[in-house]
């Protein structure tokens, strides 16, 4: 018996087994997974508002005749309003599949991270700590 501020507290003495330290390894490893996936899919959509935002730019330009130079890898090419417009929008669908495939991947690490929170607190109860800290 432990005793805390609160009275005693029972502690039980839990054997951690090999596939016991796989399921933490593994929840682990998907929590760091999903936190980078997380990033990746803010840095996308800030690029996505980047381009939106650029596309609004350019309806509000008037002059068609005017060349608009566009960045592709590290050099800036200048192509017609229609053009550059063109290129956006195929630049935002692209962004937008790929938000939609890492939002597609953070889904499926939720669902294997819920499996093995049952898993975990089932044999161990409140001895272990799955939840992630909110700082």
């Amino acid at each position: 018996m432990a005793t805390t501020a609160k009275g005693p507290v029972a502690v039980e003495d839990v054997n951690v087994t090999f596939e016991d330290q796989q399921k933490i390894n593994k929840f682990a490893r998907n929590t760091s997974r999903m936190t980078e996936l997380k990033s990746e899919i803010e840095a996308k959509k800030k690029s996505l508002q980047n381009l939106q935002d650029a596309s609004d730019e350019l309806m509000m330009l008037g002059d068609d005749a005017l060349l608009i130079p566009y960045q592709i890898g590290d050099v800036f090419i200048s192509h017609t309003q229609d053009e550059t417009q063109e290129m956006l929008e195929v630049a935002k669908e692209a962004l937008e599949q790929e938000v939609k495939g890492l939002e597609e991947q953070v889904s499926a690490i939720q669902q294997v991270l819920g499996d093995l929170k049952v898993q975990l607190y089932a044999k161990f109860g409140n001895n272990i700590n799955l939840e992630a800290d909110e700082s």
